[in-house]
C-alpha cells in the first residue's frame, strides 16, 4: 500500500521539460525580418568598403555586398540559433543571391529598352515605313518590318504547328522501335541547331533552284527552328495525360485515332498551345536567316511570296548599322516593339494554359 501511494505521489509531481542539448535545436530564434536586416547591413558595409577602397564599379559593390550578406547571415544565425539553422539559412541566402544575379541583368535590359525606346515609339512610328527616308533623318517608322514579321512568323506557325503536333502524337501514341528512336534523336539534334545553319540550308536550296529572296524563304528557315520546339513541348504535354483516360475510352470500343482526337488532345490542348506560343516567341527574334534569305526592304511589301521583305530583327540590325543618332533611336524603339510582341505572346500562352487547365475541384 505504501509503495502504491509513493508511486501516485511521484506521478503527480510537476515534470520539467529537459534542457536543450548542446548542438541541438535551440529555443532562441531570429525574427522574420532578420534576412532583410542582414541584406541591408551587407549592402551598407559593401558600399562603404567599396567607396573607401576607391572602387567605382557597381558590379564590385554588388558582389562584395552579396558576400557580406552571406557571411553575416551565417555567423548571426550560428550565434543566436545553432549551426544547423545557420546552414539552412545559408543555403536559402545563396538561392536568393543567385536569383538576384539572374534577375538584375534582365531588369536592367528591360529598363534600358523601355527608357530608350519609349522616346521614339508613337503612332507615327508604327504606321510609317522607311521609304525615301535617309538614315540621319528623324522620321520613318517600323510598319513595313512589323508586317514582315507577322507574315513570316505566321507562315512558319501554319507549317510548324501541324507537323510538330502530328510528330509528337506519333512518338507518344504509336512510336516504337527504330523509327521512333531515330525521330527522337533528330528532334533533339534540331533543337540545338544554330539559326544560321537553318538559313544556309534554305539558301542552298534557293541557289540550286534559282529562287529569289522572299518572306517565304525566311519563313521556311524559321520553320526548321520552330518544329523541334513544338514537337518536344507537345510530346511532354501528351505524356502528362493519364493513361486511365485512354483506357476508359478504348474500353468503350472507341477507335484509338478517335480517342486521341476526342480525349487526349482536348486534355492537353492548354499545354500544347503554350508550347506553340513559346516556339513563336523563340523564332520572332531571329536575325541571321532573315539577313540571308529575305534581304530586307525599305518599302512596304505585303506579299511574302515575292520580293524582299523586312522584319523587326532585321530592322534593328539595319538601323544600328547606320550609326546615326536618329537610327539608334529607331533601333531602340523597334527593340521595344519586338519585346512587347514576345511578352504579349507569353501572356496569351499563360492565359490559355490557365483557361484550358483541367479542373481539379469538385
Amino acid at each position: 500500500m505504501s509503495n502504491a501511494t509513493t508511486t501516485d505521489v511521484q506521478d503527480k509531481r510537476p515534470r520539467t521539460s529537459p534542457e536543450p542539448r548542446k548542438g541541438g535545436l535551440s529555443s532562441r530564434s531570429l525574427p522574420r525580418w532578420a534576412p532583410l536586416g542582414f541584406a541591408a547591413l551587407g549592402i551598407a558595409l559593401g558600399v562603404g568598403i567599396s567607396l573607401a577602397a576607391g572602387w567605382h564599379s557597381r558590379v564590385q559593390w554588388g558582389l562584395l555586398s552579396a558576400l557580406l550578406f552571406l557571411a553575416i547571415s551565417y555567423v548571426a544565425t550560428t550565434v543566436i540559433e545553432n549551426q544547423r539553422q545557420a546552414k539552412d539559412r545559408l543555403a536559402t541566402s545563396i538561392v536568393w543571391v543567385c536569383f538576384l544575379v539572374a534577375v538584375v541583368p534582365l531588369a536592367s535590359l528591360l529598363w534600358t529598352t523601355i527608357s530608350r525606346g519609349s522616346e521614339r515609339l508613337d503612332g507615327y512610328f508604327l504606321s510609317h515605313s522607311m521609304a525615301g527616308v535617309l538614315g540621319s533623318e528623324d522620321s520613318g517608322g517600323v510598319y513595313h518590318a512589323l508586317i514582315g514579321t507577322l507574315e513570316q512568323v505566321g507562315i512558319a506557325t501554319v507549317i510548324s504547328a501541324p507537323v510538330g503536333l502530328l510528330t509528337a502524337v506519333y512518338l507518344v501514341e504509336y512510336g516504337k522501335g527504330t523509327l521512333a528512336k531515330a525521330v527522337t534523336f533528330f528532334v533533339d539534334v534540331m533543337t540545338g541547331i544554330p539559326s544560321i545553319v537553318a538559313g544556309l540550308f534554305i539558301l542552298s536550296i534557293m541557289l540550286i533552284g534559282s529562287i529569289e529572296p522572299s518572306g517565304l524563304m525566311g519563313a521556311l528557315a524559321l520553320t526548321i527552328l520552330m518544329v523541334p520546339v513544338v514537337v518536344r513541348s507537345t510530346e511532354e504535354m501528351l505524356k502528362l495525360v493519364p493513361n486511365e483516360l485512354r483506357e476508359a475510352s478504348l474500353a468503350l470500343g472507341i477507335p484509338k485515332w478517335r480517342t486521341i482526337l476526342k480525349v487526349v488532345l482536348p486534355t492537353a490542348i492548354g499545354g500544347i498551345t503554350t508550347g506553340v506560343m513559346l516556339a513563336i516567341a523563340r523564332i520572332a527574334g531571329e536575325t541571321a536567316p532573315i539577313i540571308l534569305l529575305v534581304f530586307g526592304s525599305q518599302l512596304i511589301n505585303t506579299n511574302p511570296f515575292e520580293g524582299a521583305q523586312s522584319s523587326l530583327p532585321f530592322y534593328i540590325y539595319e538601323q544600328y548599322k547606320i550609326g546615326e543618332a536618329a537610327s539608334y533611336d529607331r533601333a531602340w524603339a523597334a527593340a521595344l516593339v519586338l519585346i512587347a510582341f514576345v511578352m504579349i505572346l507569353n501572356l496569351v500562352a499563360r492565359g490559355i494554359a490557365r483557361w484550358k487547365a483541367p479542373k481539379t475541384g469538385r
